[in-house]
This record gives structure tokens, C-alpha cells and sequence, in this order.
């Protein structure tokens, strides 16, 4: 799952934290993509669950390698 911390409705917070909250998803890989790439947001990120951080822009290369990891 590609996520942005800011998204209209609900943020990447809340999404991952919903996701991981449910047996049926909570192993669902979660990419957090976002500008907001403060230590704050990475921490949280991480005690949520979230089991990458990319900073935008992003390298195309380091997405599609974690995308490769996750489905592997």
C-alpha cells in the first residue's frame, strides 16, 4: 500500500493505523510517501507500523525496489 501522510478525509496515519487495527490487513505492507519527512513523522510512522519511509521527491528505483521486496 502507497500512503501519503496528507490525504483528504483521513491522513496516512490514521489509514495505516485502521489497517494494522484489522486481522484481515494488518500484513499489508505500508510505503508511507510523503513531503513531510520531519524525525517527528518518521517516529511516528514507525511506532504505527509503517514499514517504509520515502521523503519526496522520491528515487524511482528505491520505490520500485521496496515494491519488489513487499510482494516477494
Amino acid at each position: 500500500m502507497l500512503v501519503d501522510i496528507e490525504m483528504p478525509r483521513m491522513d496516512g496515519f490514521d489509514l495505516a493505523r485502521n489497517v494494522r487495527a484489522e486481522a484481515r490487513t494488518k500484513g499489508i505492507p505500508i510505503i508511507f510517501i510523503s513531503s513531510r519527512t520531519a524525525e517527528k513523522h518518521r517516529s511516528q510512522a514507525a511506532q504505527i507500523g509503517v514499514d517504509a519511509f520515502l521523503g519526496k521527491p522520491y528515487a524511482e528505483a528505491e520505490l520500485l525496489q521496496l515494491v519488489a521486496k513487499f510482494a516477494a
